[in-house]
């Protein structure tokens, strides 16, 4: 998503990953698996994504954006791994179940961890893509990192369903793939991945529906970005 400015993309920060194409609104391929399971009080939950395996015996989790590595039977901040097998293992969380695969973040049931944390820390997924399970104004939505867009981007679906008032907002015209669009130019409340919650984030509404939302500038920015093989860890400024 191009500035509603200028109609250039911006540089990434500095440290970032070089934007990656693919992950824009166009000839994107996604392959995501989501779940939310939200409790009674409709409380977000832990996000966990498995990003690898040591054979059958341990597992490399990310939990809340800290990468864990778990053996069988142990147990982190909620989360008790079952069962390791190829590209997937078994949690449980509460007593409930939960299959995971290689990359895909899943949100699971119980109690979120306290906001104030400086660190998100995410396992590369299908395509080589970052995605996250988080919030915006505290309620949930997917993202997919993009270093090569200006603002967080969400569909007009997502808007509704969040419950953020778009529709009076000042209009800015977009350039993507697909060409010109209007798009309304909003200020989130709060964006939360894990425990780390950012305040007062800038972001688009854009036509019709869209996958996944994109985690634009708007927000990386706040971060020191550095990426290591298949991890990508966002630091706190």
């Amino acid at each position: 998503m191009s500035s509603p400015r200028s109609g250039r993309w911006p540089l990434p920060p500095e440290g970032a990953p070089p934007p990656d194409r693919r992950s824009r609104i166009r000839g994107v391929r996604l392959m995501v698996a989501s779940l939310a399971l939200a409790s009674a009080g409709g409380v977000w939950g832990v996000t966990v994504t498995l990003n690898g395996s040591m054979g059958e015996r341990a597992a490399l989790l990310v939990i809340d954006g800290q990468a864990r590595t778990l053996s069988v039977g142990s147990r982190v901040q909620g989360v008790k791994l079952l069962s390791v097998g190829a590209g997937r293992a078994e949690v449980e969380v509460e007593g409930k179940r939960v299959s995971l695969s290689i990359g895909a973040p899943v949100s699971l049931g119980g109690a979120s961890a306290p906001a104030g944390g400086g660190e998100i820390t995410l396992a590369a997924g299908s395509g080589g893509h970052f995605f996250a399970a988080g919030s915006i104004n505290g309620r949930p939505v997917r993202f997919v990192v993009d270093t090569g867009a200006t603002s967080v981007a969400l569909g007009q679906a997502d808007a509704e369903r969040i419950g953020l008032d778009w529709k009076g907002a000042p209009v800015a015209v977009g350039h993507t793939a697909n060409g010109a669009v209007p798009m309304r130019v909003v200020s989130l409340n709060s964006v939360r991945i894990g425990d780390v919650e950012i305040p007062n984030v800038q972001a688009v509404v854009v036509p019709g529906e869209m996958p996944f939302v994109l985690l634009g500038n708007s927000f990386l920015g706040r971060f020191q970005l550095r990426q290591e093989n298949d991890i990508l860890r966002l630091q706190r400024r």
